[in-house]
């Protein structure tokens, strides 16, 4: 690897999964903060600060391939849209779900008043979860690889400089 060393790949990829592995835990686990709201507010600042470090992270990675610093930027967008589409949709689930659970369960934090419009919402935001997970890693995997880091015939192929 020529801009991207192995030990520098290793610890941006260590990062990315002690990202991920947060975000799942909690959405896992933040039910056991409901009886202290001031706690599973600040754990969804947190997770929702997180998740914005992640993507600019991964935006990171792109900025640092010889892809993007010969201007190829519509190849990178191609090959790495939906993990960009669905990490921004994730973001902006996240914020909203954690607004409106925290709104609901402020003042009364053993009430289990969900509306129908809050359950939409729960699922949405766990099912795209699930896909972000999936393209996150996969994505952060992909960009480790050496062609995108220099000149190949992979790139001629593709009738590119």
């Amino acid at each position: 690897m020529n801009i991207l060393t192995q030990r520098k790949y290793s610890a941006i990829l260590f990062l990315q999964y002690v990202l991920l592995i947060f975000d799942i835990s909690v959405n896992s686990f933040a039910s056991f903060s409901r009886p202290r709201p001031v706690d599973l507010l600040v754990l969804y600042v947190i997770q929702d600060f997180c998740l914005i470090v992640a993507l600019t992270i991964m935006l990171a990675s792109f900025f640092s391939t010889y892809v993007f610093q010969v201007g190829l930027i519509q190849l990178l967008y191609t090959k790495f849209r939906m993990t960009l589409v669905l990490c921004v949709i994730y973001i902006i689930l996240s914020i909203g779900l954690h607004s409106w659970h925290m709104t609901i369960h402020w003042p009364n934090p053993f009430d289990h008043y969900w509306t129908n419009g809050f359950h939409s919402l729960y699922f949405t935001q766990r099912a795209v979860a699930v896909l972000y997970y999936y393209f996150y890693k996969r994505s952060s995997l992909k960009i480790g690889d050496p062609k995108f880091y220099e000149k190949s015939t992979w790139m001629q192929k593709e009738g590119l400089p």
